[in-house]
């Protein structure tokens, strides 16, 4: 994808369509359902048409934070975010931030509560929300114990473990993008590219 494309498409006057492109762009491995969850920031002026924009999909979404006129979005699909919270090991690695809780809403209130610490207060960013963004729980807890120093190599984590099993994923994850970013350009409504 040409950065001179995306740079245009994150430009565009029309807040919808520019919400539509950014969320096509960031988030498409999610939206192909490759992923449980992702990150995104958006504008305050853009917040009104994310629920228009989301209409008809299962894609909730959750503000973890807002500052100077940005908010921080957790975008999820409920069940498989449970999935992939419920699984071995990860429960135990949340358990040691404090994420004690039986139910999605508690421990996305729980993540949310962290996120703001660390954008008001000034507390150490909560490096378990990889294990919400699906990143393998091992590579999470190596990203955490060496302070985000070595590692095999860098995409959409830090990979400290299964190099080749990692790069793999990434190039499905640069398919998923480009599959989403050209469907969007061709005119697909995002509830059709998610599908």
């Amino acid at each position: 994808m040409p950065v001179e494309v995306v740079s245009y498409m994150l430009s565009i006057q029309d807040g919808r369509e520019r919400l539509q492109f950014q969320l096509a762009y960031q988030c498409a491995p999610f939206l192909k359902r490759l992923r449980a969850s992702c990150l995104t920031n958006i504008e305050k002026r853009d917040c009104p048409a994310l629920d228009s924009i989301l209409a008809g999909t299962d894609i909730k979404y959750r503000l973890l934070t807002a500052d100077k006129g940005r908010y921080l979005l957790f975008l999820y699909r409920q069940r498989e975010l449970w999935f992939c919270l419920d699984r071995a090991g990860v429960r135990e690695f949340l358990a040691r931030y404090g994420y004690l809780c039986q139910s999605l809403e508690a421990m996305l209130d729980r993540l949310s509560d962290r996120v703001s610490r660390y954008a008001f207060h000034g507390a150490g960013f909560p490096h378990e929300i990889g294990v919400f963004l699906n990143y393998p729980v091992d590579d999470v807890r190596c990203f955490i114990e060496c302070r985000g120093k070595g590692g095999f190599m860098t995409g959409y984590w830090k990979v400290y473990h299964y190099p080749g099993r990692a790069q793999m994923i990434f190039q499905a994850y640069d398919k998923a993008r480009t599959s989403a970013v050209n469907e969007c350009l061709a005119g697909k409504k995002l509830k059709d590219i998610a599908r």
